[in-house]
This record gives structure tokens, sequence and C-alpha cells, in this order.
């Protein structure tokens, strides 16, 4: 099973919106296998956006995600990267197709409510970026025959 990074940013939390994202991916059938809420630092946001660090815009996303705390997500499902973007939506938000997260509930692309991992290789660096050892947990979901057959689940 794979997993995926998702940050409730700061204005979905200021707009109430936790909760109604994280039940997205639970109706969906991803499992949560590790959640905290924490404030960002400079270090996690250079490190975190290394790839627009060196930008002009940079100190304004940087000063948006630590305006608040954020909801850091573990989710784990099968072909779980993909499935989150699919379910969050495009970047740019007001272009998001209704019925997704970003699509419903955002209209910027930064103020886009979530981010989510956009590769594998990424989402195994953010989840080492924003969880420690011991905070992701491995357990059997309850409803994992009702989500997946048994050939997918292998």
């Amino acid at each position: 099973m794979e997993r995926s990074l998702i940050l409730i940013k700061p204005d979905a939390m200021q707009r109430g919106l936790a909760g109604s994202i994280l039940n997205r991916f639970e109706r969906k059938g991803l499992k949560i296998v590790g959640m905290k809420m924490m404030q960002l630092t400079d270090e996690i946001c250079r490190d975190h956006y290394s790839h627009i660090a060196d930008k002009p815009f940079f100190p304004g996303i940087a000063a948006f995600m630590k305006s608040t705390p954020v909801v850091a997500l573990a989710l784990e499902g099968l072909d779980c990267v993909e499935t989150v973007r699919r379910i969050c939506g495009v970047t740019k938000a007001r272009e998001a197709q209704v019925g997704t997260i970003r699509g419903d509930y955002a209209m910027s692309i930064q103020a886009n409510v979530v981010h989510a991992s956009d590769s594998v290789d990424n989402a195994k660096a953010e989840l080492n970026r924003f969880f420690n050892d011991g905070e992701l947990f491995e357990y059997e979901l309850a409803t994992l025959p009702f989500i997946y057959s048994v050939d997918e689940r292998g």
C-alpha cells in the first residue's frame, strides 16, 4: 500500500473546513495512518518548498503557510498518491472540477485549502519531513474487505 502526505492549509483552518476535508478522504476508503496539528517553521517551509525557495514570491507563501497551524495527514491506500491528487483537484483551484476538494472549497492557487504529495518519491520525503518515528501507525482497517477486492489486496 502507498502512503501520501496531505496538509490542510491555513485558509482551510480559518474557514473551518478541516473536518469536511478529512471526511472526503475517509469516505473514499483511504486509511489515516498519521494525523497532527502543527505550526510550520521557516526551516520546514524552506525544506518543503525548496523548489521555489529562490523565487520572489516564496516569502509570501512561507508567511501564508505559517499564519496558522496546519493539519498534517498521512493516508494509506492502493495508488494513494494519485487517488489523493484526483480527490484534491488541480492546484489552480478556480479551475478545479466541481466535486474535488479544491473545486468545492477554493478559488486560489495559494489559498487552495490543501497540499498533496505529487509523486510516490515526494510522498516518502514529505512524510519523513512532517512525521517523526512513532507518529505513523500500522493497523488493519476493519472495513478493508469492503474497500478492495481480495485480488487487489494481494
